[in-house]
Formats: C-alpha cells, sequence, structure tokens
C-alpha cells in the first residue's frame, strides 16, 4: 500500500497515544512476555512509522516486560532449495562458497516487514544466532530467550519457541493471519511423527565462513491458518482494532498445545 493509499483509508493519523490506548484494549499489559508478527500497513497511516509501533508496544508492557519479533533472514540457507526465484543449479556450489557469514548484528530480515527490520536495530535489542530463522528480543527475559539458539532442530526445544512457551508468553498477531503465527512450528516438532530433513547455511567458526549442514525437521506453514480458525471456536483469542488493523491477542502454551492435538488427529 502506498502511502497516498494509506492516508486515505485512515479516518485520522494513528500514534504514539492512540495505539497504546488500543493495545491496552486488546489486552496487553505491563510486565507481560509478547511475540509481534506484524503488517505495518494494515495499521493504516501512522504517524512515526514503525519507530511509533515499536514504542507504543515497549511502553505499554514496561521493561519488566519481554517483546520478541521473528528476524528471519530465509536466503542464509541451501540455494538447491530455494524458490522464489529459484537460481540454476550451476551456481549452488559458487553461492555456498562465497555467502557471507550471518551476524546478527548486520545481516536485515528478509520478507518479515518494517516493524521487525526497525525492531532489530533499536537500543538493546539482542538477536539470536541463527543465521537462517533468528529472533529479537527486548526487556526483561531477552537474553534468556536469544541465548543457546541450537542450528540443529532450529524452531523446536532450544529455540526461542520453547522459551516463549516455558515463560507464559503470549502471541500478538497485528494486521496478519496465522500463517504468520512462528509459535505454531514449535507445535510441529512436538507431535508424534516428524520427516527428518538435512538443511544447510553458513557459520562462523573463528574468523572464517564454513558451510555447515544441519539437522531439522520439514515445516510448513499451510494449515496453520486452519489452525487458527479451530483455535479461535476455543474462546481464547482476543479479537479487537490496532489503528486499521484486525489484532489477535492469545497464550502461547494455549495455541501450542492445540496446534499439536490438532496436528496429531489431522495427520
Amino acid at each position: 500500500m502506498s502511502e497516498s493509499e494509506a492516508i486515505a483509508k485512515t479516518p485520522s493519523p494513528r500514534t504514539l497515544e492512540t495505539l497504546k490506548n488500543d493495545f491496552r484494549q486488546l489486552g496487553l499489559q505491563p510486565e507481560m512476555t509478547i511475540i509481534v508478527h506484524s503488517s505495518l500497513s494494515s495499521l493504516g497511516w501512522v504517524c512515526g512509522g514503525s519507530v511509533t509501533v515499536i514504542q507504543a508496544l515497549m511502553d505499554v508492557i514496561t521493561p519488566n516486560g519481554t517483546l520478541v519479533m521473528p528476524t528471519h533472514s530465509g536466503e542464509y540457507s541451501d540455494p538447491a532449495t530455494w524458490e522464489k526465484p529459484p537460481v540454476p543449479s550451476d551456481w549452488w556450489q559458487i553461492i555456498r562458497e562465497n555467502m557471507p557469514a550471518f551476524d546478527p548484528q548486520i545481516t536485515p530480515t528478509n520478507g518479515m516487514g518494517k516493524i521487525v527490520e526497525t525492531f532489530r536495530k533499536f537500543p538493546q535489542v539482542l538477536r539470536s544466532y541463527h543465521p537462517e530463522v533468528s529472533f529479537a528480543a527486548w526487556g526483561k527475559h531477552a537474553e534468556t530467550i536469544i541465548k543457546n539458539h541450537s542450528l540443529d532442530y532450529s524452531l523446536g526445544e532450544s529455540s526461542p519457541l520453547a522459551g516463549l512457551y516455558d515463560l507464559d508468553g503470549w502471541v500478538l498477531l497485528l494486521g496478519v493471519n496465522y500463517d504468520s503465527c512462528t509459535c505454531l512450528h514449535l507445535a510441529e516438532y512436538r507431535v508424534p511423527y516428524k520427516k527428518e530433513t538435512l538443511r544447510g547455511t553458513v557459520v562462523l567458526e573463528g574468523d572464517r565462513p564454513v558451510w555447515k549442514n544441519y539437522q531439522d525437521i520439514e515445516v510448513s506453514n499451510e494449515c496453520f491458518n486452519q489452525i487458527g480458525a479451530a483455535f479461535e471456536q476455543t474462546q481464547s483469542v482476543k479479537i479487537s482494532a490496532v489503528g486499521s488493523a484486525e489484532a489477535r491477542f492469545f497464550p502461547v502454551k494455549l495455541v501450542v498445545d492445540f496446534a499439536v492435538d490438532w496436528l496429531t488427529n489431522n495427520k
């Protein structure tokens, strides 16, 4: 959406104070631990853009809360698996040998949205070390959530998602649907059946980039909107407007446990 389109569709500017009021109305409170998935354009025209959205979230949950966002960089993966767009097979080894190593300070996010890309560069934000599926966190439990992010089984029991589950975190879907909800991937690791796969990326060993293969499972968000629709029937989801966006707010544990049951019964 262009800026002129956003202005035309916004009755009045979204500001720091209006967003804070909307977040509180949705149920956000001080000291909560929250993972946010977002679309800036869905909010309408925001005075200050992504910076204002992040500041509003931080003000509401306070520094005694914890704000988390997925800061994935999907291009730091095996070029043999790239589809949007694919690259010629005779490029694959050249890319593997020349891909720069992931650096949590400078590696940009890919396809995660403007709010996420702004958040990763905010003061006191920490980022986990996983070349493909890192997470960034700010606040009381930031270090606990991002530390020891395993290269193997990247969204499983040694990932920030498991940390959010253990800390009784909450999920905020801000203008996006359940197919953006990364916590549902944790459920994929907890079902009885899993399909193992071998993935590849570049990591630093000493000061040298090295191509490294790692173990994982095949994950997919294709059924996540179905899971979300069924989960809403349990009346566990708070839904209200934030700016022009429809926002959803619910506990990590409830949705992950529900998704484990759903995936087990709908193999």
